[in-house]
């Protein structure tokens, strides 16, 4: 059966759905169709919290009721092959798609590491199907021990929602020295760590996982420090790959870091196939490198970019580069990075000055329910341009990192920031003579010129 459309979006994660939602907007006439692999998708960054902090499961469906109500056509199938002579697309259930313009929006795949036994009854890597994670939440709840791989921002979210659950030992493995180690500088990863200690979540950092051993189920795992844990049950949270299936087998490029490759505007070596979120390659702000960054946030960024511009360029905001802004909570503590670290600024041999500020989030510091904020800025020495930040602290912080990202983007200097004018109010932010950003900025300063 032959279906025409004249954009066919394939993939209706965060990605997909606003890609299509924003061609609608600027191309009113065309038909749009977004092609989805399962009938009921979840909203990625709540998975973790399908587990405790929502009421159920079901919370998190990433529904298709805005798509349809703005007259875009949602279909559940899988494609499996791309003619780009033809601009066709072939489907599982023998459908055959004939699109104008097309979109990869596939995202990725769970890493699964070539350990022994990962073949094992539950052990569950983290696929986005609604079906799959209730059936995992299911049977992770009934188990007395759950081990975590990767403390990455997905293997601590998880970790604090079962450290909820009373009778539940969990245990979080991490091969690098620290749990988040990729994204924040050292004093801020022990903010992440202490607190789950303090929840009762036994942390083993810099260690191996050698073995997942059992007969036909995962009872217990060998670690490289001998250690033998027991357990009912294995969550894999050492992060995801691109999905490059489609695009391999149809021959279109893929950059150094596994991605499909895309120019500034999220078009491929073909003119009139694009390709967003997870699956398209990313490139570094500040150097052009490939850098392995999967976040929603960017995902709808660059669909955004991609819709508008499918037929003209009719936006001119080309994706510059990935920034990488990340925000993190954990019972309480609010963690966010944009940009460089001290330590990945280093590495690329950027030469640096950082500076510090800690203050409470409200004035005077004797309102109810105040908080710490911990803020360090990465700033060129020479230049002082921002290059990163990270941030700590209460709920305020989640917008903090976003300002901070903004003001990466826009190539903000030091002196910029130290003259920032911002709105206070006792309830909401820190003093207007104590603002935490402008208070780094004026310690990166005197740094730089002492």
């Amino acid at each position: 059966m032959r279906n025409k459309t004249d954009i066919l979006v394939i993939g209706a994660g965060p990605a997909g759905v606003v890609c299509a939602l924003t061609a609608k907007k600027y191309y009113p006439d065309k038909k749009i169709v977004v092609m989805r692999n399962v009938e009921k998708g979840v909203i990625p960054c709540g998975i973790p919290y399908m587990i405790k902090s929502l009421k159920s499961p079901d919370e998190n469906v990433l529904g298709m009721v805005t798509l349809e109500k703005n007259g875009i056509e949602t279909v559940v199938d899988e494609a499996i092959a791309i003619d780009r002579n033809n601009k066709t697309v072939e489907c599982k259930s023998d459908k055959i798609y004939k699109y104008e313009k097309l979109v990869l929006a596939v995202g990725s795949t769970p890493i699964l590491p070539p350990i022994p036994g990962i073949e094992k009854e539950g052990i569950y890597p983290i696929y986005k199907e609604l079906g799959y994670l209730k059936k995992a939440i299911e049977e992770i709840k009934k188990c007395k021990n759950i081990l975590i791989v990767g403390g990455g921002f997905i293997g601590i979210e998880f970790a604090d929602e079962l450290s909820k659950i009373n009778g539940l030992n969990t245990y979080l493995v991490e091969l690098l020295p620290n749990v988040l180690a990729n994204s924040f500088d050292l004093e801020f990863s022990t903010l992440a760590e202490n607190k789950l200690k303090s929840k009762g979540v036994k942390i083993l950092t810099g260690v191996k996982v050698l073995e997942f051993c059992g007969k036909g189920r995962v009872e217990k795992v060998r670690l490289s420090t001998a250690e033998e844990i027991e357990t009912g049950a294995v969550i894999l949270g050492i992060g995801a790959c691109p999905d490059t299936t489609l695009a391999r087998k149809t021959g279109l490029d893929l950059g150094k870091g596994k991605g499909i490759w895309v120019d500034e505007y999220m078009r491929t070596v073909d003119p009139d196939v694009f390709a967003v979120g997870d699956c398209a390659g990313k490139r570094d702000f500040y150097t052009r490198k490939d850098m392995p960054v999967m976040l929603a946030s960017t995902a709808t960024a660059e669909a955004r970019i991609a819709g508008a511009n499918l037929y003209q360029l009719k936006v001119i905001r080309e994706n510059k580069g990935t920034i990488a802004v990340y925000s993190t909570y954990i019972d309480g503590l609010v963690l966010g990075s944009a940009g460089l670290t001290q330590t990945s600024a280093i590495k690329e041999g950027f030469e640096i000055v950082t500076g510090q500020a800690s203050v409470k989030d409200k004035h005077p510091v004797t309102m109810p329910l105040v908080s710490d904020i911990k803020v360090k800025l990465v700033f060129s020495r020479q230049s002082g341009i921002l290059l990163g930040g990270q941030v700590a602290g209460g709920f305020s912080c989640g917008e903090m990192i976003n300002l901070i990202g903004v003001a990466i983007q826009k190539r903000m200097s030091a002196t910029e920031l130290e003259t920032l004018q911002i709105a206070t109010q006792p309830y909401l932010t820190s003093a207007p003579t104590m603002y935490p950003i402008v208070v780094a900025a004026q310690d990166a300063i005197g740094k730089m010129h002492g």
